[in-house]
């Protein structure tokens, strides 16, 4: 026979245990782990499907870059998410993006690199102008690291105020970039998956996100 303490516990355990698996207050989740509802593919040839609570993308051969993009707008926020990519291929998120010439044109605005680290580092966290430029980032402050743990999942955190942008890779900061030229051009736009381009006779190569969460700022 239970006793009352312990009825009583365990009415109090059981709303703890659901709570955990809620965002923080403020946080939404981008993806809901179950389909693509609220994103839109843009430009390329790439494929996106759902696959074991993560978004899948897949190179297509012989085609330019493809961007799974929210349908949402976003200025300032807090990004958080975990990718992880195959050693062929590189990718990013775009923030704050855009198309050029209509809802069909080129993709273009700031991105978040997203690269295999290799025996001598790479360049992933630093942000790079997709059509709009190349290398946000001044050259000399393009240090290849190797935080970017290479066939792992990795997790990123992106927050975007006003014109700096900062972002982090498993918890080491990668780069601080305040850039007022861009901001003008680029104030708020939607978040892109970029599945990169690649040459015939190459791949299949596949890219995968999960755990997007955003707050606005």
């Amino acid at each position: 026979m239970k006793t009352f303490h312990s009825l009583l516990l365990a009415t109090l355990f059981v709303p703890v245990i659901a709570a955990q698996a809620e965002p923080e207050e403020g946080w939404v989740e981008l993806f809901n782990g179950k389909n693509l509802d609220g994103w839109t593919q843009r430009n390329g040839l790439a494929t996106y499907r759902v696959e074991d609570g993560a978004i899948v993308g897949k190179t297509g051969e012989g085609g330019p870059n493809s961007f799974l993009c929210t349908d949402k707008l976003y200025g300032d926020f807090e990004l958080t998410f975990e990718v992880k990519v195959d050693n062929g291929l590189n990718s990013g998120v775009q923030i704050r993006s855009q198309t050029a010439d209509g809802p069909t044109g080129r993709v273009n605005g700031p991105q978040v690199e997203i690269e295999k680290s290799g025996a001598n580092g790479a360049e992933s966290g630093y942000l790079y102008g997709e059509s709009c430029g190349g290398w946000m980032v001044p050259r000399e402050k393009l240090i290849p690291h190797k935080h970017f743990k290479d066939g792992e999942w990795n997790s990123y955190r992106v927050v975007a105020k006003g014109a700096t942008i900062s972002v982090w890779i498993n918890d080491n900061q990668i780069c601080v970039l305040t850039d007022e030229e861009k901001f003008k051009s680029h104030p708020k736009g939607f978040l892109g998956l970029q599945v990169h381009g690649i040459g015939k006779g190459r791949g299949p190569f596949e890219v995968r996100w999960r755990k997007l969460l955003l707050k606005e700022l």
